[in-house]
């Protein structure tokens, strides 16, 4: 068969979209969630920070590849990467058996748990203060689920959820909720601000966060391996320290090389 110089040029870009774009052009379409400092956020100049931004810049360059992240909101971060809109979603994202359905998950890189939030001088102090309260949740959220999970045994009056954090903390500061439940160090990263909120309980719920990626993606285990290597030269530890201020446990998802999470 002989190939003339524009069938050489339509075989190439079959091959390339088949790889997808990503692969095609070398860009690595990242979406994230603009509002979940120190994870990730915008700052002035409208540029996306955080420490979980610092993670993928620094996979997706290991890899040969930038990246391109675009502001969603966390519901829709889920519909983005099972669409194929963006190969990963940053934001905090729990690795659950629920999301291993539809959604592909990196090894973890860090262990969180959640906690019960309210006014710093609310006579809310534990869980059992909540019967007949008002709680918020971010939509979409573990924090949700454990929230819709609890509600009927322990009373809550009404549950309300929320697009943002920022919302939910405002409505919480305002009085417009009792309590707000949601991920440890989002809340305590905000309350460094919001003074006059504190979290009132912690929920020991052995939370890991991995890169959120389309179903079975090509590039999970270059990213995956990546991640490996960013643990084994300290690049991830790194980062930690850079952004929470203290170094991560030993024995942390943050340090240690873990398994991929299997559905």
């Amino acid at each position: 068969m002989n190939f003339t110089r524009r069938n050489l040029l339509l075989l190439a870009a079959a091959i390339g979209i088949a790889g997808g774009p990503a692969s095609a052009e070398g860009t690595l379409n990242v979406g994230a969630y603009p509002t979940n400092p120190p994870f990730e956020y915008k700052n002035e100049s409208g540029t996306f920070e955080g420490f979980e931004v610092d993670i993928i810049n620094e996979a997706a360059k290991r890899i040969g590849m930038t990246t391109d992240i675009a502001d969603l909101g966390f519901q829709a971060l889920f519909a983005a990467t099972t669409s194929k809109r963006i190969d990963v979603a940053i934001s905090s994202i729990t690795i659950t058996p629920e999301r291993l359905k539809s959604q592909s998950f990196t090894q973890p890189y860090y262990d969180s748990d959640m906690g019960i939030a309210a006014k710093a001088d609310s006579p809310i102090k534990a869980e059992a203060d909540l019967k007949g309260k008002i709680v918020g949740v971010l939509s979409g959220s573990t924090g949700e689920a454990w929230v819709k999970a609890h509600q009927e045994a322990d009373g809550f009056s009404d549950v309300k959820g929320y697009d943002t954090q920022q919302n939910l903390l405002l409505d919480l500061s305002s009085g417009r909720v009792d309590a707000a439940v949601s991920d440890i160090p989002g809340l305590e990263y905000s309350f460094t601000r919001m003074r006059d909120l504190a979290v009132k309980e912690r929920i020991k719920t052995g939370e890991q966060y991995g890169l959120m990626m389309t179903k079975d993606h090509p590039l999970l285990g270059k990213l995956n391996d990546a991640l490996t290597a960013m643990k084994k030269d300290g690049t991830l530890a790194a980062i930690h320290k850079k952004w929470f201020g203290s170094d991560a446990p030993a024995d942390s998802s943050t340090v240690k090389e873990m398994p991929m999470p299997k559905a």
